[in-house]
């Protein structure tokens, strides 16, 4: 089951975090804020996820698991800026 939420969440992590909001507790013990969950969900979800799971797994944001929330923003930012690049060359 968790191999299959991480699959669920690599290959669509909005429809993730909705699932996760709805069902469980993961996302209000890691952000005080609705709003900087909405950002996180409009902007970036796959780094808002991973950085969830930090908090709620006691993990420090340092050494290796900083690497892992550069490596996801990265992969938000490179999927945003993807669709771009292909939405120009079809232009």
């Amino acid at each position: 089951m968790p191999c299959l939420l991480a699959i669920l969440a690599l290959s669509f992590p909005r429809i993730m975090m909705v699932v996760l909001y709805l069902f469980t507790e993961f996302f209000t013990r890691a952000y005080q804020s609705i709003l900087i969950l909405i950002l996180g969900f409009i902007f970036l979800p796959l780094t808002t996820i991973v950085y969830a799971w930090m908090v709620n797994a006691g993990h420090p944001v340092a050494g290796i698991y900083l690497a892992v929330l550069v490596v996801t923003a990265l992969i938000d930012l490179g999927l945003l800026g993807s669709g771009e690049y292909g939405r120009r060359r079809r232009v």
